[in-house]
């Protein structure tokens, strides 16, 4: 599909069978493993620089996004490319903010706001999406 060994860690099968991989930025990236065609960063910072094409969405840890329509636009041309590119969504520890920005992937490909944590939570990271605010924005997405 695009390229995602479906099985390999952190990739997350969307209900649709598209593929996306979250990662904890703090893990090394296995130099074996497929680098992304296209990355989004949620960071509070500016990331550092990769050598495929990305986009950063300023998201300090344990929060929401900075810009909540900036979010939107992001992670929905995420869901878009994911259809057929290598698309990784990222942050510190791959867990709190990539599992939201996750879930609201999920939503965006047909899973019920109030259900979509649970899908990440089972099909990505039992650790996935960490705090109250993070669950209320994924149901409110």
């Amino acid at each position: 599909m695009n390229g995602w060994e479906e099985q390999g860690p952190g990739v997350l099968r969307l209900p649709s069978g598209r593929l996306v991989r979250g990662r904890g930025l703090r893990n090394r990236l296995d130099p074996a493993a497929p680098t992304p065609s296209y990355g989004v960063y949620l960071l509070g910072d500016r990331p550092p620089e990769v050598a495929w094409e990305a986009r950063w969405l300023r998201w300090p840890d344990f929060r929401l996004p900075a810009d909540r329509a900036e979010a939107r636009e992001v992670l929905t041309e995420a869901w878009r490319r994911s259809a057929g590119e290598r698309v990784e969504i990222a942050c510190g520890g791959g867990k709190g903010r990539t599992g939201t920005a996750l879930a609201c992937l999920a939503v965006l490909d047909g899973v019920p706001p109030g259900t979509a944590v649970a899908y990440v939570r089972e099909h990505y990271d039992r650790r996935a999406v960490e705090t109250p605010w993070q669950r209320r924005y994924v149901r409110r997405f």
